[in-house]
């Protein structure tokens, strides 16, 4: 009786949603307590590999007293993990492996370790759990241009910011210094007037310091090899580089002194390119709010760096994988709601009553942003995939109810009480096959057991919306049927087939009884 009242006061409750869902969170995915995780250390480059053991066994030891570590496992020196990136290897860096009684304490013990670690002068430390479908932190910035000098300078100021900030803990640069070393540098000149040549000096070097393999003793089934170099007292300091002869043999020996200079310098760990490009990349874990709130904060730090002209900024890492992510999440959502459509208006064979009940959609989208924020569960991967099932599963109670008004009103039935007996014979199984798949989801919802980060949001996500979508659908589809359809139904064709159906049934019982 109140059919446009009704549909206005909905679309405003729709509209609401509209103030809550800036404040929801936005992530990849759920962070996941696996009840293990492990704590990486580096020192400055050069540290011996004595001190870096000793520093990475002051974490162990405070732990080995936690009633709620299981057990630690450290590893030192981590060329040993034969890994292919030049800044994860040296004896400057170690590793320290936690597992935990229970996966609840994970945040508690991570935050002591922080604690602890900031005990140590000059380390460099991060925290990190196993991902799961992804290798990235949640946040990572990569600052692209083609002057290493530059883009160190920024990659710094940016990572003394970040540091700064409440909001992110455990930041790294990938623009870190590498191991000390010793650079030759030629004098061309000179070895010209002498006869000699650059490739010939350079190769006598490397063997001289690094050694060559000349041959291989056998002792029993193993091959050992023979490494010929000058002794460790001839190549010990820069002294004795620059007295190595580079001409062994001659009348006339000249030494390495003379044709070259020695400078102590430091080299690059590594070079990192993106498409082509020089780029540093600074990476971060969130400690405070969700990955969105984090890169409107970072976009912030961004901005005040004032950054030149040849340097980029951009966001890669999780944020990157996150918007490719929900880019082919919403795609799959509009074409599983057009495959509905096309379901539904073959069936019906009409293209008024599919979108009427396409409404319920938008109305469970609106039960799950509820549901998400009654709960705290921020928008991620996982919600989508609810929100995909929805989009099949709400369908059904309007399915429901509008074929039971059609039929009515195929029977002559005039369309207001054929709305309204509709709604009173369907109310019952509506509501009985709304409590199954909730009451088959709540053990889900419930959010119990190991992963249960990542099956709580979808549970949720669904329970929500088609709780929403179950009331609404009742109050307003049939408003919007009362209002929009205007459909006519021939009842003389239904009359004559009810008739046929009738004499059928008589000729039957006839023939039963005889």
């Amino acid at each position: 009786n109140h059919s446009l009242k009704t549909l206005i006061i909905s679309l405003l409750f729709a509209g609401s949603t509209s103030l809550i869902l800036p404040k929801l969170g936005v992530e990849l995915l759920p962070p996941i307590s696996q009840g293990e995780f492990y704590f990486d250390l580096e020192l400055s480059p050069g540290t011996p590999l004595a001190r870096t053991d000793n520093a990475i066994n002051l974490i162990a030891k405070k732990l080995q007293t936690d009633n709620r570590v299981k057990s630690t496992y450290s590893l030192t020196g981590r060329g040993s993990l034969m890994t292919s990136s030049a800044d994860k290897g040296g004896e400057h860096q170690a590793r320290l492996q936690v597992m935990l009684h229970n996966s609840t304490d994970e945040n508690a013990v991570m935050t002591d370790i922080r604690q602890y670690a900031r005990n140590i002068i000059g380390a460099t430390t991060s925290l990190n759990r196993p991902e799961l479908f992804t290798f990235s932190k949640p946040i990572s910035i990569e600052l692209a241009g083609y002057d290493l000098d530059e883009l160190k300078k920024y990659a710094k100021l940016l990572t003394q910011r970040m540091e700064k900030s409440a909001e992110f803990v455990d930041v790294a640069n990938s623009q870190r210094k590498g191991q000390p070393e010793l650079a030759i540098h030629f004098n061309q000149q000179k070895i010209a007037q002498l006869g000699l040549n650059a490739p010939d000096i350079a190769r006598l070097l490397a063997v001289k310091v690094g050694g060559n393999v000349a041959s291989k003793y056998t002792l029993l089934d193993r091959k050992i090899d023979i490494l010929v170099r000058s002794d460790i007292q001839e190549r010990d300091s820069i002294t004795d580089l620059q007295e190595l002869v580079i001409n062994p043999g001659s009348n006339h020996p000249i030494t390495l002194a003379s044709i070259s200079d020695i400078v102590e310098t430091v080299g690059p760990a590594q070079i990192n390119r993106i498409n082509q490009q020089r780029v540093a990349v600074i990476s971060a874990n969130i400690a405070l709010g969700d990955q969105n709130s984090a890169i409107v904060s970072a976009t912030k730090l961004i901005t005040e760096l004032k950054l030149p002209f040849s340097v980029v900024a951009t966001f890669g890492g999780q944020s990157e994988e996150m918007q490719q992510s929900f880019d082919s999440m919403i795609m799959a959502l509009t074409l599983a709601i057009f495959l509905v459509y096309l379901v539904m208006a073959s069936q019906f064979e009409s293209l008024l009553h599919p979108l009427l009940i396409l409404f319920s959609v938008p109305l469970a989208a609106v039960g799950s942003i509820y549901g998400l924020y009654l709960t705290g569960t921020n928008i991620s991967v996982i919600v989508f995939i609810g929100l995909i099932m929805l989009a099949g599963i709400v369908v059904n109670n309007a399915i429901v109810l509008v074929d039971r008004i059609n039929q009515l009103r195929a029977q002559g039935v005039v369309k207001t009480i054929a709305i309204k007996q509709a709604a009173i014979s369907r109310l019952r199984p509506i509501i009985m096959t709304t409590l199954t798949t909730i009451l088959g989801l709540a053990p889900m919802a419930i959010g119990l057991g190991e992963g249960a980060e990542l099956r709580a949001p979808m549970a949720i996500t669904v329970i929500s919306g088609l709780l929403c979508s179950t009331f609404l659908t009742l109050i307003v589809l049939p408003v919007l049927y009362q209002l929009f359809d205007y459909k006519t139904f021939d009842v003389t064709e239904v009359s004559k087939s009810i008739s046929t159906q009738t004499k059928g049934n008589d000729d039957l019982a006839e023939a039963a009884n005889v």
